[in-house]
């Protein structure tokens, strides 16, 4: 299909309609090459939805379509119904995929394909608030407890289906799933079926290389599991192993489904790594313009071959205009994940007890050029927090100085008991938190950090920072590791992010002090962490040019140490002062701040701008205006506040 590639080049991309969706399930062909068919123009939608989004998730969406698409064309009894059998995905990077499945049976309108990840549209992973999803998705390994959970309560309500629940074999990793186990089996919950989509991928790379699962069918044989194990993209293997499922009334059923991660496009597959590659591209993000284009027409072309075996020869895909690309930054742009990794580099050369500990976010942690220098005190742990927070404690009982990395959302609540177990022995760990705070805001909030300062700033002898800009977060990293005793939480964007202010020529870095990026006159507005400074810095031009209050903008990183004597001259003689948090308000810098100053013997009224309820998913924009965080709306809130 030549012409596809030409026209997406002129701005446009290509989806599938409904209503070819409908002919192929009006079809005379059999079940099994109508599925096909589905699941291919399902994953012809789902790249054009995560490219049109800008991110996503691709491999994990290709590898579960075709066990999706047969569960829901030919599987589920009363499926949308409200007693119809359930379904969800316990590891939620496959969104796309099912969101495109769900458009196609008319679950969810078909504009849905044009709202992956923007504000009121499709959660970047699974919420309940969109039609027919069962349950939020957030730290791997929940999903088969809360099958249980539903199964019991199917049981005491005498209703009768079934539920079924897809994991990912790197999501086997986390101890819950197997702390799951027994009691299903103990319980009889015959109703429960759990399909692993065992692709041989986590995010980073291959499983043998990070944790072997080893032999899955004699674990969950162990355990006392109906289990079996097919190709995952056979139809007829999957409606087999499904069939044998639903006879088995005494006992849980497991379906290992051996796939491909990016099935459907041959380049995307994991099967086209090289040896020597250790990286899987397609585990996030979009697509580049180039394999967009390549992989829509290999899929195409598929689909329709399959399409002509169902008496279909008439069909196309519409192109859809996607309008102009938003302006490059012009300015310099920072990204803390480098000056992060470059620093921990930099010490770790003169320190050799500094030891880094991975998740599986080698790349979003910034970890590859620390494991080439020094793979000996490089520890890949995979997606295991609490392991890897022991692992550091440790590390530190024999001498070293640990390194833990991962995301904020799940390093700081998922290891919470082992990071407070560590604090309470005085043991020196480093934590760094990657995609901390309310954006990026695409993934939704099972992955916006915005509770890890109240759940860090509260363990002993811990200090939380956030750098706001490259030289900052170079010198609270060299803080961390080098001149604090203790230990020390760093919270990043990872992000690159353009600056557009001067670093004060005689910056230099003060325990609970902060630096004035802009001057003012009439009040204060604390703020901290690159997308917030850059907020709050144009909220008071805003004001000025209003004709508003004269706004002095305060770099603070410490977000729970604070210079007494520093704060309370800083506020002297306010009658207001304003915090912007990158944070839930309780908890956050506001709340500390909240403490000294109403120690003060004349405090000034203090005005909390934070996350307020569930964080918004969508374009970091439009959630920032929705939140009104924006710069736009911290000014007139600013303006308000002084009447």
């Amino acid at each position: 299909m030549g012409d596809l590639i030409t026209q997406a080049v002129e701005g446009r991309l290509f989806r599938a309609d409904k209503s070819l969706f409908d002919r192929v399930r009006r079809s005379n062909g059999s079940p099994e090459v109508k599925a096909s068919a589905f699941a291919d123009l399902a994953r012809f939608n789902a790249l054009y939805m995560i490219a049109r989004a800008g991110s996503g998730h691709i491999g994990s969406s290709f590898s579960s379509l075709d066990f999706v698409s047969w569960l829901h064309l030919e599987t589920m009894r009363g499926d949308g119904l409200p007693d119809g059998d359930l379904y969800f995905s316990s590891k939620g990077h496959d969104s796309p995929g099912l969101y495109a499945v769900m458009i196609a049976l008319g679950r969810l309108p078909e504009d849905s394909l044009d709202l992956l990840r923007r504000l009121n549209g499709l959660p970047g992973h699974p919420d309940i608030d969109t039609p027919g999803v069962v349950t939020n998705t957030g730290s791997l390994g929940m999903g088969i407890s809360k099958a249980k959970g539903i199964a019991l309560a199917d049981r005491l309500a005498r209703r009768d289906r079934r539920v079924y629940v897809l994991t990912g074999d790197g999501e086997l990793q986390e101890g819950q799933i197997w702390e799951s186990l027994p009691s299903a089996v103990n319980q009889a919950l015959d109703r429960v079926t759990v399909i692993v989509d065992h692709n041989k991928l986590q995010s980073d790379t291959h499983l043998v290389r990070t944790s072997d699962p080893g032999d899955l069918e004699r674990k969950f044989e162990a355990f006392g599991w109906h289990t079996q194990r097919i190709d995952g993209h056979e139809m007829a293997a999957i409606r087999n192993a499904l069939s044998n499922a639903e006879a088995e009334t005494s006992r849980p059923s497991v379906i290992l489904a051996d796939t491909i991660k990016g099935k459907g496009v041959s380049f995307m597959e994991h099967t086209a790594m090289t040896d020597d590659q250790f990286f899987y591209r397609y585990h996030s993000g979009a697509p580049s313009t180039d394999d967009y284009h390549r992989g829509a027409d290999e899929i195409w072309d598929r689909v329709l071959t399959r399409l002509a075996e169902l008496g279909i020869t008439d069909a196309n895909p519409t192109a859809i205009e996607t309008g102009a690309a938003a302006p490059v930054p012009t300015g310099p742009r920072e990204r803390m994940i480098d000056s992060y990794s470059k620093t921990l580099m930099t010490c770790a050369e003169s320190d050799q007890r500094i030891v880094a500990l991975d998740a599986d976010l080698l790349l979003d942690t910034g970890l590859i050029p620390f494991r080439d220098r020094f793979p000996d005190r490089f520890v890949e742990c995979g997606i295991a927090e609490q392991d890897m927070v022991s692992q550091g404690c440790g590390l530190a009982i024999g001498g070293m100085l640990p390194v833990a990395n991962s995301f904020a959302c799940f390093l700081t609540p998922r290891a919470n008991e082992q990071i407070y177990n560590a604090a309470t022995e005085r043991r020196k760990i480093v934590y760094m938190g990657s995609l901390a705070g309310l954006i990026p805001a695409g993934p939704g909030h099972s992955h916006q950090g915005t509770r890890d300062i109240a759940v860090m700033a509260s363990m002993p002898h811990m200090t939380v920072v956030e750098p706001g800009f490259a030289a900052e977060c170079e010198a609270l990293t060299r803080w961390c590791l080098t001149d604090n005793e203790a230990g020390a939480y760093i919270r990043l964007c990872p992000l690159p992010v353009e600056r557009d202010f001067e670093i004060p020529a005689d910056y230099a870095l003060h325990l609970g002090q902060g630096t004035t990026l802009l001057d003012g006159s009439d009040t204060v507005l604390f703020a901290y962490g690159p997308i917030f400074l850059a907020e709050a810095l144009k909220a008071s031009k805003y004001c000025a040019e209003g004709g508003g209050p004269s706004v002095k903008v305060i770099d603070l990183p410490w977000l729970n140490r604070v210079d007494p004597e520093w704060l309370a001259e800083t506020v002297a003689g306010l009658g207001h002062v304003f915090v912007l948090d990158n944070h839930y308000t309780l908890g956050g810098l506001g709340s500390y701040l909240a403490l000294h100053i109403g120690a003060l013997p004349r405090p000034p009224r203090l005005h909390h701008f934070a996350v307020e309820g569930v964080p918004a998913c969508g374009r970091n924009d439009e959630v920032l205006e929705y939140h009104r965080l924006d710069a736009h709306s911290l000014a007139a809130r600013i303006r308000t506040a002084f009447g």
